[in-house]
């Protein structure tokens, strides 16, 4: 009986743990990615600057919230100008909604005028499950120092309508602008919300 409770534990504590790697204030996990385009990045090229780590899935509708109204591109685009490395990644597993190649994704961003710096493609899901990534969208900021400012919703709003990105705490802007002036950011955890990652089973 004492190791079918202990198995039952670990069964209800793995998924805890699973989104429990990537913790704030602590230094953001290592990884090695491949980008859209064929090229290998490792999370140490960064080194210095401010990274955000975008989880997306273009048929999800509340990706669809945030690219269909142009506000995940401006976000990008204020970001990137500021000298912050925007990473999309992509851990939809194939066969499964938001999975697509790498020409695929560069299509995508051409069409919808996004500006990530690169976007990694993680069909297995090691990305997601490193940083317990668990909606599309889920953002996380790394700083230049690799510690983990922020993590969580891209707003306070959990809704696909686009009406409310005007109405919503700017969480993710916020934290942004938090991390450029040196300050702590003080709602460094938030609810993320939209569709479940599709990771492969």
């Amino acid at each position: 009986m004492p190791m079918l409770r202990r198995s039952l534990l670990a069964a209800l504590i793995a998924p805890v743990l699973a989104h429990a790697a990537a913790t704030v204030d602590a230094p953001a996990p290592a990884f090695t990615a491949t980008t859209a385009d064929g090229k290998t990045v490792n999370l140490a090229d960064f080194k210095g600057k401010t990274v955000v780590l975008e989880w997306t899935n273009h048929d999800c509708p509340y990706v669809k919230k945030h690219y269909g109204s142009g506000n995940m591109q401006a976000q990008q685009k204020a970001a990137t100008g500021q000298g912050v490395v925007w990473l999309q990644v992509i851990s939809s597993a194939p066969g499964q909604q938001g999975f697509v190649d790498g020409t695929a994704a560069q299509k995508l961003n051409a069409d919808r005028g996004a500006a990530p710096t690169s976007t990694l493609l993680d069909p297995k899901g090691e990305l997601g499950r490193l940083y317990g990534a668990q909606t599309t969208p889920h953002l996380y900021v790394i700083k230049g120092d690799g510690m983990l400012a922020y993590k969580g919703g891209i707003d306070s709003l959990a809704t696909a309508d686009p009406a409310d990105i005007a109405k919503a705490e700017p969480y993710l802007t916020n934290a942004l602008a938090a991390v450029a002036a040196g300050r702590k950011v003080e709602k460094a955890s938030t609810r993320p919300y939209g569709c479940s990652v599709k990771y492969a089973s």
